[in-house]
């Protein structure tokens, strides 16, 4: 068990973020480990691959990455600036990292030093930008068709925290994270065994990071002076799945096509993503959520620079009697 101390003032400053990093050093353990992570088994056969081939798994970032629960260096994930995560902003700061940082960091590995880990721990600088170019072309071939609708699963997450946060206050928001992860008065706690992170002071924030990769466990890093926790995000169950099919009577009511829109929104979804999941296009799909936001079966609202619709309740009352 983890104890993170978290103060009322510690506590006013959480916030979330989304993080690129994240969902890559998670999806690598994955991929090491793909029994464990039973739902990713669609995505790692998919892509495992393509990285094969171009011999990735075995480079600097594979070796970094151990299968859980094995300790996994702390700058590889540095903490998230906000809601819009950008891969190349995020490989700045990985490049920024001091060498000084690195080293302390993989003394923490156990076992000998394979050999792009030791080169990186002989100089940093060369290894992090190695680290940088191998981790965007992991972006390209195991994550980049994919982020749409992973970015769809992490948006309507923290729409959902968000409401949550309103209606049952920091308590509720932070009880409901994981059932492994706990506020108990002055401290959250996390039952973890490889999980570490200091005390959260007055003056900083826990950062809560959504990952549809980290499913089914939570992990919990200090990188600087601001700590995280990365846990898993509604809706990972469904992420691969096919779209519901639309019940027939209801077809027959509204139209298919706004029928299989409104059994897609299982989940606040975006226009982009409504549309590669129901095959419709762009602009059919924002014509049948004007017709059924005026109908009162779909609400839109924004997340940072997205337009998620999701279905109200009378919607799920229609889906729930004709299906």
């Amino acid at each position: 068990m983890v104890a993170i101390g978290l103060s009322a003032g510690g506590v006013a400053r959480v916030r979330f973020a989304l993080s690129c990093l994240w969902e890559v050093a998670a999806g690598v353990r994955v991929l090491r480990d793909p029994g464990r992570h039973a739902i990713h088994l669609p995505w790692a056969n998919r892509v495992r691959p393509r990285l094969a081939e171009v011999g990735l798994l075995d480079g600097l970032l594979g070796q970094l990455v151990p299968p859980a629960p094995g300790y996994l260096p702390d700058f590889l994930t540095p903490p998230p600036a906000g809601l819009t995560p950008d891969l190349d902003q995020e490989l700045a700061v990985l490049r920024a990292t001091p060498p000084q940082t690195v080293r302390a960091q993989l003394d923490l590995c156990p076992g000998p030093r394979p050999a792009a880990v030791a080169a990186l721990y002989a100089d940093p600088d060369a290894g992090l930008r190695r680290l940088a170019e191998e981790i965007a072309t992991y972006w390209r071939l195991a994550v980049a068709r994919d982020w749409p609708r992973i970015r769809a699963v992490l948006d309507a997450e923290v729409f959902h925290r968000a409401r949550r946060l309103a209606e049952d206050g920091a308590a509720g928001l932070l009880n409901d994270l994981h059932e492994r992860v706990r506020w108990e008065g002055d401290a959250l706690l996390i039952s973890q065994r490889h999980c570490d992170a200091p005390d959260v002071p007055d003056g900083s924030g826990l950062v809560l990071v959504p990952s549809v990769f980290v499913w089914p466990s939570v992990l919990s890093i200090a990188a600087g002076d601001v700590p995280q926790l990365a846990y898993p995000a509604r809706g990972v169950g469904g992420l691969w799945e096919c779209p519901a099919e639309a019940p027939d009577a209801l077809g027959a009511v509204l139209g298919r096509g706004r029928a299989r829109l409104l059994a897609a929104l299982d989940t606040p979804r975006s226009t982009t993503e409504l549309a590669r999941r129901t095959g419709l296009s762009p602009a059919g799909v924002s014509q049948h959520l004007t017709a059924l936001r005026a109908a009162g079966l779909v609400v839109t609202h924004r997340q940072g620079r997205s337009l998620l619709s999701s279905r109200t309740a009378v919607a799920e009352a229609l889906l729930g009697a004709s299906a």
